[in-house]
């Protein structure tokens, strides 16, 4: 404005300004600052910890029991306050806190996965060919194929030996560590590959881990670089080539989650699809006290191959772990635990699809989430008109909406690109199929289901606070 001059705003600013959404970066809010950079240093540290579900599983155990969490084994009677964990399998987690009011007046819960697309070993996976030991692979989740070659490999996961013995197992992950790696072929001589879709570009069959290529010495064996494999892993884990059938070994990357952007913005890292969600709901649960209503984090598994399975959110146990609760409330009844899930509200926590200047002609501008304007509502999700998925009421999202505001909670709307585009879901309507009122509500993703995706940190902050107000309210 030039000095001396009285501007005034004129009716139709005045009106726009009323009625009209514009939209503004956290980044803006410096306040917040400190407090974003903060949060993520920690985030950072879990995401390079918790690489597979069992792994996300141990560290939500650290971090629920440093706030106080126990066992609920360990409870005979609860009451308000009491602060609960159970673990289902060592992949699926279900925390609360005790509410004041009956449960049967319903609960306020946030749900995310914590299982990501990656590469699974096949039971018979070892093989030696030319002169080298490799790993046959078969790929968990939707993946893009190519992105999984020439990039350092690690394995994690459980053997369970012949005598039952079940032991831990972790390569490529330390510094002194070699790391594993699937090969491509050289642009030279790939103009036929070249040549394919770039979804057939590299065939499920051809995820092949480069394992050894040192022969045991032994001229009388055959296949020596696979015996020499199979020593250095019987030396180490006591494992024989038989163990591999009844294990669970998982492919995933060996390089490390870190801040990204000159100006450190952002974070990248493989697994932030649904692992964001799952430690911003964690850390929010954490600072609950005593709430009206019983909050409850659920960390589900299986979600990226349709939540089948006794881990996942298809399965009855999120209802078994409301009726153990009800029961050491003395509240259980059959009908006090359906009252409990038709009164219950939850918020799917699961990433959305970021808007990505590059890629921008896949997404409806209006419609999108932008990275850095706060936590994503999404009123339905699914594909091909909304099929297969979870699709709000107004009701329910108008009240989301005025806690959020409310509590000064930065959120934004959208859904997942446009219409005809693909589309995909989440946990949602299988909680919604149980009765209660869900949305979905979680952080922005670039890059999603990559070996290193990326995130804005004044998000994930801004889901920490959602999910903290939501469970509290």
């Amino acid at each position: 404005m030039a000095k001396g001059i009285n501007y005034e705003k004129t009716e139709g600013e005045r009106l726009s300004d009323e009625l009209t959404f514009k939209r503004e970066s956290i980044w803006e809010r410096k306040e917040l600052k400190k407090d974003i950079l903060n949060f993520s240093k920690d985030y950072i540290k879990f995401l390079n910890a918790a690489k597979t579900e069992r792994l996300a599983v141990i560290e939500a155990v650290k971090i629920l029991e440093k706030a106080g969490f126990k066992p609920l084994s360990e409870y005979k009677k609860l009451k308000a306050g009491d602060k609960v964990y159970y673990i289902n399998r060592e992949k699926n987690v279900f925390a609360a806190v005790i509410g004041k009011k009956p449960m049967s007046d319903g609960i306020n819960a946030v749900g995310a996965h914590i299982d990501s697309p990656r590469l699974d070993l096949k039971p018979n996976p070892l093989y030696e060919a030319e002169g080298m030991a490799l790993l046959k692979t078969h790929y968990y989740g939707g993946i893009k194929k190519y992105q999984w070659t020439t990039i350092p490999l690690a394995i994690h996961g459980v053997v369970v030996k012949n005598d039952g013995k079940k032991v831990a197992i972790s390569i490529g992950e330390e510094d002194d560590e070699p790391v594993l790696c699937i090969t491509d072929l050289l642009p030279h001589l790939a103009r036929e590959q070249a040549d394919k879709k770039l979804r057939e570009a590299i065939t499920g069959e051809e995820l092949n881990v480069l394992f050894g290529g040192i022969p045991y010495e032994d001229k009388k064996v055959k296949d020596k670089v696979k015996l020499n494999i199979l020593s250095i892993l019987n030396k180490k884990y006591g494992m024989k080539e038989r163990d591999f059938t009844s294990a669970e070994l998982e492919i995933v990357p060996a390089f490390k989650a870190n801040s990204v952007g000159l100006d450190g913005a952002f974070v990248g890292g493989y697994g932030q699809d649904d692992r964001v969600c799952a430690y911003t709901s964690l850390k929010a649960i954490c600072e609950i006290t005593k709430p009206t209503h019983t909050a409850v984090c659920v960390l589900a598994d299986k979600e990226e191959v349709g939540s089948m399975g006794n881990t996942g959110m298809e399965s009855r146990m999120f209802e078994f772990f409301l009726a153990d609760l009800m029961e050491a409330k003395g509240e259980y009844t059959e009908l006090a635990l359906k009252k409990c899930l038709a009164n219950g509200k939850m918020l799917s926590a699961d990433v959305d699809a970021g808007f990505d200047p590059t890629y921008a002609s896949a997404m409806e501008r209006n419609n999108a989430c932008y990275l850095g304007e706060g936590v994503c509502v999404a009123k339905y999700s699914g594909h091909g008109g909304k099929s297969g998925g979870n699709d709000a009421s107004a009701e329910f999202l108008g009240s989301v909406r005025k806690l959020f505001d409310k509590n000064e909670v930065a959120w934004q709307i959208g859904e997942l690109g446009k219409v005809d585009q693909g589309g995909g879901g989440t946990i949602a309507y299988y909680l919604a199929d149980q009765g209660l009122d869900v949305i979905d509500c979680g952080v922005a993703v670039l890059s999603m289901h990559a070996p290193f995706e990326i995130t804005s940190k004044a998000d994930i902050y801004m889901a920490y606070r959602a999910y903290n107000v939501f469970m509290n309210d």
